[in-house]
């Protein structure tokens, strides 16, 4: 996947995680667990965009790491939820295509980690 096509995943993902954190109830639990997933997930996307402005492989390589942190932090909490039966049922299809997103995108994040280490 080019640089550009893996930019615009991710800000799609980042894109997704919104509207879905924004669909969860209004109770605190979902407060702290939608805080969480936003920050990470939009946080995906805005590094991968940093990454490819990085000065140097080196730059590149630190800023794929971070990437790849977010994006696995980002399926743990779609996990907390899913597995807490805290996922209200008009969610659940979006829950499974974002974990699902959150998987391969955390596969493609660790392998180009090893590939710039």
């Amino acid at each position: 996947m080019s640089d550009g096509g893996l930019q615009r995943r991710t800000k799609q993902f980042a894109l997704a995680v919104i509207r879905f954190v924004q669909a969860l109830p209004n109770q605190k639990v979902y407060w702290v667990i939608g805080d969480q997933l936003l920050r990470s997930g939009t946080s995906v996307g805005a590094n991968t965009r940093a990454a490819h402005r990085g000065r140097s492989k080196r730059e590149y390589a630190a800023k794929i790491g971070i990437v790849l942190e977010e994006a696995d932090e980002s399926l743990f909490w779609l996990e907390i939820l899913e597995e807490g039966g805290l996922c209200p049922q008009v969610l659940l299809e979006d829950l499974q295509a974002l974990k699902k997103e959150a998987d391969e995108l955390t596969a493609i994040f660790a392998a180009l980690h090893r590939k710039f280490r």
